[in-house]
Parts: structure tokens; sequence; C-alpha cells
């Protein structure tokens, strides 16, 4: 059942004020952000966010680092799982957790340096899209049993009302129960309604049908339409006579029930955060109720949902007629294409691929399109799914737009010096090179005393690359003696645990701090510093 956006009193359903219709309308901007929750649907890398998304909701209260998820889900790889976790943050479906998290390694801290869990927003969009996977085409059921709950909780609520002392005598937990239990069966009857004849409509719009198709649909789906509109028949006069016994005095019952329990509601002055009420405990939730049953209580003009279904009903019968007047039509003239598209079909599942191309060829008269072998921007290159109407434009020589010649007239254009380009590339990379050898050395003079000297930049990141690849290089489970080594720089790396020590430095980025890891600078031989010496311009 769905709630009105705007509810006013009718017939002494309530004597509110209509509510403003700010305080109503939801922001525009607010909303259009909450729609982003479903945009992994559509991204190429959907299958990636549908497996990490069904991993948070698969139970309460999920809180997993990256690392947990990358364990748990091995098809979407370790090396994306952050980017993963990262972009759904960003569209709304994860939050961050708060929970410390405990690293060994610094690529381990960079991995594991955050936990997510699932919101409520993406917890909502999730169950919605299992949901649709998993039932969209299925023929659901009419839960026809639930209407004849509804009309017996509304009648003891009505006979309730009518006795001596009215609802001042009422239990108000009792009453509480019965309209919960009213309207989680009506939200159940409603709902399953809606399913069936979306169901139904799929199949008479259907004009591929046979004879035995045909018979099997009307003498299955029409007898259960026709038991669903007699349920509703009987059942729809009683309701409407309970709900207008109950309409005065839902007001003050409604009240009693909030003084006895009220629940959440004390979050609406905390904040001013909203709360979703249970099913029947608004006056809302009365009026949708009346409106699918009588068309009083409806704002739309399309009258009650009890006339609707009359109305589907008619149209189903319609449809199956005309179902009906094209087979006998068919089968006289001669002029049905089912059978020839039955044998076409046919041919398709049992060709190769070559054969089926050249069968759609010749029967449709489509060809592939030609490819003039005219790249875009190699620099920006265009996913597979971008779509030609909106994909950028490449630009075809004059050429062969108009005379349709590849080769271009006119004297040949001079081949371009790129000397001055290698020539800037190679000093760059003189450049770097001696940058780092540079660094190299100021880590060799100082080894043995880090703490005591403040690192530049270049020597900073250099030690962080050799502690990474020593890190890296360490056996399972034992760091002792782990060691990165750069021969052409002249400089290693040895790293010793040392349990409850602390290493400090002063860098010219920050302060670096290392717990339990001693960290030795290791020289290098004669030939390898002789290396280091001509790179950085020091030696001879």
């Amino acid at each position: 059942m769905v709630r009105p956006v705007a509810l006013y009193p009718v017939d002494g359903m309530g004597d509110e004020n209509p509510p403003d219709a700010a305080a109503v309308d939801q922001p525009e901007e607010e909303d259009r952000s909450r729609l982003s929750a479903y945009a992994y649907l559509t991204a190429p890398e959907r299958d990636d966010y549908l497996a990490v998304m069904r991993l948070f909701t698969g139970s309460l209260l999920a809180d997993l680092a990256a690392p947990d998820v990358a364990a748990r889900l091995p098809q979407v790889g370790p090396d994306v799982v952050v980017a993963r976790l990262d972009q759904l943050v960003e569209w709304g479906n994860l939050l961050r957790s708060t929970h410390r998290v405990k690293a060994h390694s610094i690529s381990e801290f960079q991995r594991a340096r955050s936990r997510y869990q699932v919101s409520k927003l993406g917890e909502r969009v999730q169950r919605g899209v299992d949901d649709v996977l998993g039932h969209a085409d299925a023929a659901r059921e009419v839960a026809a049993e639930m209407l004849g709950m509804v009309d017996r909780g509304l009648a003891e609520l009505a006979d309730a009302v009518e006795l001596p002392g009215g609802v001042g005598a009422m239990d108000p937990e009792h009453a509480r129960d019965t309209i919960a239990t009213v309207f989680v069966q009506f939200g159940e009857f409603a709902e399953s309604v809606r399913d069936f004849y979306a169901y139904l409509g799929d199949v008479l719009s259907r004009y591929d049908l046979d004879g035995a198709e045909y018979r099997g649909f009307k003498e299955l789906l029409l007898d259960y339409v026709e038991a669903i509109r007699e349920d509703v028949s009987y059942h729809a006069p009683r309701i409407e006579d309970s709900l207008r016994i109950l309409a005065p005095h839902l007001p003050r019952l409604l009240r009693r029930i909030d003084e006895a329990s009220p629940g959440l509601s004390g979050l609406e002055s905390v904040g001013g955060a909203r709360v979703q009420r249970t099913q029947g405990r608004d006056l809302a939730d009365w009026e949708a109720l009346r409106g699918w049953f009588t068309a009083a209580g409806d704002a739309s003009a399309d009258g009650s949902q009890v006339e609707q279904l009359r109305d589907a009903t008619l149209r189903a019968l319609s449809s199956l007629l005309m179902n009906a007047k094209r087979m006998i039509r068919s089968s006289h003239s001669g002029q049905s294409r089912r059978g020839y598209l039955l044998r076409l079909a046919r041919w398709f599942d049992r060709a190769d691929e070559a054969t089926a191309h050249d069968l759609f060829a010749a029967a449709f008269g489509l060809y592939p399109a030609r490819h003039l072998a005219y790249p875009g921007d190699l620099d920006r290159p265009e996913p597979a799914t971008t779509s030609w109407w909106t994909g950028p434009v490449v630009d075809v020589p004059v050429a062969l737009r108009e005379r349709g010649e590849r080769i271009a007239r006119g004297r040949a254009a001079a081949v371009e010096d790129h000397a001055a380009q290698k020539e800037k590339l190679l000093s760059e990379a003189a450049e770097r090179a001696r940058l780092r050898a540079a660094a190299a050395a100021e880590l060799r003079s100082a080894a043995g005393r880090l703490e005591d000297i403040r690192l530049s930049g270049a020597a900073h990141s250099l030690l962080l690359e050799l502690l990474a690849t020593a890190l890296g290089n360490a056996q399972a489970g034992a760091l002792d003696g782990a060691e990165a080594r750069v021969p052409h720089l002249g400089i290693g790396l040895r790293v010793r645990p040392v349990p409850g020590y602390v290493l400090r430095l002063a860098t010219a980025e920050g302060h670096f701090e290392l717990e339990g890891l001693a960290l030795d600078i290791v020289g290098a031989d004669a030939d390898e510093l002789a290396s280091a010496n001509r790179l950085t311009g020091t030696g001879d």
C-alpha cells in the first residue's frame, strides 16, 4: 500500500489541519542524491557491485574491511575491491565504519585503513533489486484469504468502539496488535493483487499464443480472476461499513495507542529525525485503506481500487477475446506468419556463428556497420558502452568523406623532427636518476643515526620504497632478516623485529613512526658505490 503524499480529513476521518506542502515534500536536491544509490545497477562493473552489496546485506550490521571483502569475493579481485567500496560509499550505499584497524605493514594498512557497513538506503535498494531479479517474471498468487482476515479484524474493532465505554474501555495494546495485524494482512493482499494483474497484462498482451496456450490461460487465469473479483465483491461492502463506524473514533483511539506504546516517535524531537511509523498508527494509513474500497476516500479521479479491479477484469476478458479473434482469422485466411517465424528460429538455433550471421542478413536485410579504420583520441579511449549518438565525433579526412579515397592528394608533409623532444625526455630521465642517487647517498651517510637527522623528501620516499619491498620479500610470519636492495643505487635496507621499539624519523614531509621494527641501511661494494658516485657527480 502506497501512502499518499498529502492527505486531508474526509467525512469525519479527523479534524487536523492539512499539513504544509513544504513540510511534506522532500527537497528536490535530496531526492536526486537518494537516486544515486541506484547508480551501481547500470555501471559497467555492475556484477562486482552486486556481489559486494549482497555480501553486506547477507547479515545484520555487517562491518567488513577491504581484505575481508576480497577474501570472500575472489571473483572481484583484491586490487579493485577498495575502489568498488569507495565508489559505493560515494553513491550512498555503504558507510565508513569507525572501528580501529591493526596493520603489520604499510601495504596492509593502505588496504585495511577503513571498514565499511551498509547504509539504510543501500540496504533497501539492494533488497528491492534481489526481489526484482528473483521474482519479477513469476506468477504470484493473490493472497485472497488475507481479505477475509482484514474483514474480521475491522469488524472486531468496529464492535469494540460501539460497546459501552467505547474507545475508553478498549485495551490499547490489544487494539494496537489488531490494527498492526489488519494492515499487514491488507498490505500483503494489495501487493499480491498488483503483482498478479501486472503478470496477467503481460500474458494477455502476447500475440503468439497458439490454441493450447490460449485454452490453458483461459481456463486457469480467467477463472482465477473471477474468483478474486467475487471475494472482493463479498468483503468490500462489509469493510466499508466497519471503516464508516470507526472513522469518528480513530483520532482518539490512535492517541490512546500512542500514549500506551509511543515506539520511536520520540526520535522526531531529537535532531529532527524522521520516523516511519508502523502501518495503521497514522490517520493517513486509514485514509489510504478507505480509499482502496471506496472512491470517497481516494484523492485520485480513477475511483476506488475495487472499481479499478472490476475494470481490469473486463479488460482482461476483452484482451482474451481479441486473441481468440486473431487465431480464428489466421486459421482461415492463411495470413499467420507464426509457423515461418518458428522455422526461422529453429534455423538460428542449429546454425553456427558464421551461418547465423549470413542467415540474419538474408532474412532481414540488415548488415553490420563498416569500420573506416579512423580511431578516436587514443589518450581518451571511450568504453564499449558509449552510444554512437552521444560519443565524441571522429574527424574523417575530406578525401574519404567526399570522394571515398583513403590516399591524401598533394605534396607529402615533411617528417617531423622529434630530436628536441627526445633530448628533453632524456634530460628529465637523467635528472630523476641523479635525484634518486643523491637520496641513496644521503641514506648511506645516515646509516646508524637515522633518528638524529632530518631526511629530505627524496630520501624519505626512497626509504619507504625500500621498506615496502623488504616487507614484501619477507617470508610468511618471519620478518627477521627481511632485506631489499637497489644494486644500481648501491644501497639496501634490512629489517629487524624489536618488540617495544619505536623508530621516529624527522623528514621534510613530516614525522614518521614505525613500531616494533628496526631499520639498518645496508652498504654496497666498491663497484656499486662507484656507479652511484658517477650518477651523482660526486666521484671521479
